[in-house]
């Protein structure tokens, strides 16, 4: 339980950080850190921040107005992270409570992956390592063939960072690049990247593969759904590293099953988006059957060792300076009391 004496301020980091974060934060404050890879329970969390002034937050955790009225002295959450879907930032406004994110530094791991994700799906290559632990490899078999880039048409559900970014990392691929965007790039990005705008059902009728790249926001979740699906070219992959909920997994599942879709791969997960009423509490196990034509990584998309460092690091930045006196930049306007 934190303690509320003492010269140093209490700053309660919820999930396993890095040795060298506390240190960083222990010359200024007294530092309460979660030591496992599991997140604590909510009871667990709460019990931790009683007399905090700042928490560290991480992807599993949820802010609403209940944890904050059971923690009267918190002043600051800085997450590790630069998606809040599951930080009630109303509640936080209302509350004089200011939450920061890291905006800028989990764009180009999560591209690298989403061009990684949609290698290895569109090439087999989960199937291709599982035969060849189940069977052995006796040399070049007529098998397993799969989609290249090169030549195919790639559509981007979402041109912001991310979007921008892994078209960026698909460029000398030899793949036509088509995108949709509530704020479409000017002439200038689009000729850099090589993107053309299209409207939606243009994508969806035109791209061998789908790369989803957007927020979760209430006009977003199961933006791709067993419709939208429908309306993609049969046989077309597509591949999630934005949010689970954009997605929606059970139509995902009867479209592979029926096989419309040829592929999904996916880096995030509808159960993850804690603050959803009636989200699912388990990946659809029609994805996970040992013959689904599925990829997945468990939400790794920012997962290099130096760039989660420097996450936590501008994490613990803002919470320095806001018990210094300032306000820290990347505090979301709303959010401010």
């Amino acid at each position: 339980m934190a303690e509320t004496t003492g010269a140093k301020p209490t700053v309660v980091i919820t999930n396993k950080p890095f040795a060298e974060t506390v240190s960083y934060l222990e010359a200024h404050c007294r530092v309460v850190a979660n030591d496992d890879v599991e997140p604590w329970s909510r009871t667990e969390l709460i019990h931790h921040l009683e007399g905090a002034r700042a928490m560290m937050a991480f992807m599993p955790d949820t802010v609403d107005g209940a944890l904050l009225d059971a923690c009267p002295d918190l002043a600051v959450i800085s997450c590790a992270l630069k998606g809040y879907d599951n930080f009630d930032l109303d509640a936080c406004r209302e509350r004089g409570v200011i939450v920061t994110f890291v905006p800028d530094l989990l764009t180009a791991p999560t591209a690298e992956l989403a061009v990684g994700l949609t290698i290895g799906l569109a090439r087999n290559v989960r199937a291709g390592d599982a035969y060849i632990r189940k069977h052995g490899f006796h040399g070049w078999r007529a098998h397993l063939y799969g989609k290249g880039l090169d030549g195919s048409t790639v559509g981007l559900l979402g041109a912001g960072a991310v979007g921008a970014a892994t078209a960026e990392r698909l460029q000398g691929f030899g793949c036509r690049l088509l995108y949709v965007d509530s704020r479409p790039l000017g002439p200038g990005e689009e000729r850099r990247l090589n993107m053309t705008e299209v409207d939606i059902d243009a994508l969806y009728a035109d791209s061998d593969i789908i790369i989803v790249c957007l927020p979760l926001t209430a006009k977003t979740r199961h933006m791709v759904d067993a419709r939208a699906i429908g309306r993609m070219k049969p046989g077309a992959h597509l591949v999630n590293i934005s949010r689970g909920s954009v997605v929606d997994e059970a139509a995902v599942a009867a479209a592979l099953e029926s096989g419309h879709l040829a592929g999904y791969a996916a880096d995030v997960f509808e159960l993850e988006d804690w603050a959803l009423a009636g989200r699912p509490r388990e990946v659809d196990p029609r994805l996970l059957e040992p013959g689904a034509p599925t990829l997945f990584t468990p939400h790794i998309g920012s997962g290099v060792t130096q760039v989660r460092m420097e996450i936590e690091r501008q994490a613990a930045d803002n919470i320095l300076h806001f018990l210094s006196g300032e306000i820290p930049d990347e505090a979301m306007a709303k959010a401010v009391g």
